[in-house]
């Protein structure tokens, strides 16, 4: 099993700040790792691996303890390359949409371009938000006809940038968007959290049966 160096249990003594500072830490070197790998197979394997073990071992795991009895790894389909994509990013009039997040307050998402790449496989293209805010980042969530069936009702993620998923650029300098890394948002594990969802404009009338699945752990 690859793993990725030092992601072995770590113990925090200070705020639980500190401990989410640490995560994505381990998340942005996860990310960069995969983008470094060649083949697009072995950099979903060490993603796989990787954040199944952040899943078990760490502070910030949004796994529930009452939960960890079920838990033996994060469930995902088996690869499939044709559900990997090179895509250009075409202009769209700016429309911002805001988020209530709870306890996280309000966030603000910004459409700064739709895909031009999907749509003749997936009979649709997404749009691509930029989350407002210091430093912010691009944001694609999705739902397909698989949501509330083979994965979650609520959508996934393809890029969440402010957190390092994002697998970046092509050398052609087109958008990787590869389903096979599509994850869950952690409101799909656990009620402690809020998270922004799809838009119905990226809602994909196709299923897309790659990335995370609907955990048969979570009761």
């Amino acid at each position: 099993m690859m793993m990725l160096q030092n992601a072995e249990t770590t113990s925090f003594s200070g705020p639980q700040s500190y401990a989410l500072a640490d995560w994505r830490l381990r998340i942005s070197d996860l990310y960069s790792q995969i983008r470094a790998i060649e083949d697009p197979k072995q950099a979903w394997k060490l993603w796989h691996s990787v954040r199944t073990d952040l899943f078990w071992n760490h502070a910030m795991s949004p796994v529930p303890e009452k939960l960890l009895e079920h838990f033996e790894e994060i469930e995902v389909f088996g690869y499939d390359p044709e559900m990997r994509f090179l895509v250009d990013l075409s202009d769209m009039p700016l429309v911002t949409e805001e988020y209530n997040l709870g306890g996280d307050g309000n966030v603000e998402l910004k459409r700064i371009a739709r895909t031009n790449g999907l749509k003749e496989k997936l009979c649709n293209e997404l749009d691509v938000f930029w989350i407002s805010g210091y430093g912010g980042g691009l944001f694609i969530p999705f739902k397909d006809k698989s949501s509330g069936q083979e994965t979650y009702g609520g959508g996934r993620y393809l890029v969440d940038a402010i957190k390092s998923a994002d697998l970046g650029l092509a050398k052609d300098g087109r958008l990787i968007l590869d389903f096979n890394f599509a994850y869950n948002p952690s409101c799909a594990i656990s009620q402690d959290y809020v998270c922004p969802l799809a838009p119905s404009q990226n809602h994909l009338p196709v299923k897309i049966l790659a990335g995370e699945k609907l955990q048969s752990w979570v009761k």
